[in-house]
């Protein structure tokens, strides 16, 4: 088992979007999750451990502009099987292919489904953590980190990352539309309340914004 004190120091250098407290957010919902599915406990969380430890290296590729970049969750899947391979004793091939797909599949943008409990409980666990009241400040934060206003309004039809892109963008083109994607029922069920804040909080945004409230 990999464990959160060998986990952590990997995460180093990390933004405050993708650092090692979103991975113990995700392991505690991955937990909860796992738990009420049936998951192998032991699978669920060494992949949440390690599910994350190339995203640094990807976000950087991107903001030099390297277009050959690879995807985050594909490398770190195949780094997770190599990290598995040198323990003493090393883990079975099948507990580190079950890791390695838990981590391939947990991301929106590629085209790896979930096909186990084990990865549909990690995938469900770590979009969670993009919505509700923690989705809103990561949203934020990252709007600050580059260079974003507060607020704008989503013209119809917009589908991407402009110039003028904001937080309220985010919940309008990505988050809004998570609990639909989510693959199991506890992780539905818990997105339900999550959305129902993050709607919340931008209508309120909007009435301050406008001066009605």
């Amino acid at each position: 088992m990999i464990t959160v004190e060998f986990a952590r120091p990997l995460y180093e250098g990390s933004d405050p979007i993708h650092d090692f407290d979103h991975v113990l957010r995700v392991l505690a919902l991955a937990r909860r999750i796992g738990q009420a599915e049936g998951a192998d406990p032991d699978v669920v969380e060494t992949a949440v451990l390690l599910h994350d430890i190339h995203r640094a290296d990807e976000d950087q590729g991107h903001a030099a502009g390297d277009a050959e970049v690879g995807d985050h969750a594909l490398l770190a899947a195949d780094a997770a099987r190599q990290i598995l391979a040198r323990q003493d004793p090393p883990p079975s091939d099948e507990f580190i292919e079950a890791v390695a797909h838990c981590i391939a599949a947990h991301r929106f943008r590629n085209s790896i489904d979930p096909q186990t409990i084990e990865a549909k409980t990690v995938f469900d666990a770590d979009k969670l953590d993009a919505i509700g009241a923690i989705g809103i400040a990561r949203a934020y934060a990252y709007g600050g980190m580059m260079g974003q206003k507060l607020w704008g309004e989503v013209p119809e039809g917009y589908a991407g990352n402009g110039p003028d892109h904001t937080a309220y963008h985010e919940f309008v083109y990505k988050l809004s539309k998570i609990q639909d994607r989510l693959t199991t029922a506890t992780g539905r069920a818990i997105a339900q309340e999550r959305h129902a804040i993050m709607v919340e909080y931008f209508d309120r945004l909007r009435a301050e914004i406008e001066g009605r409230a």
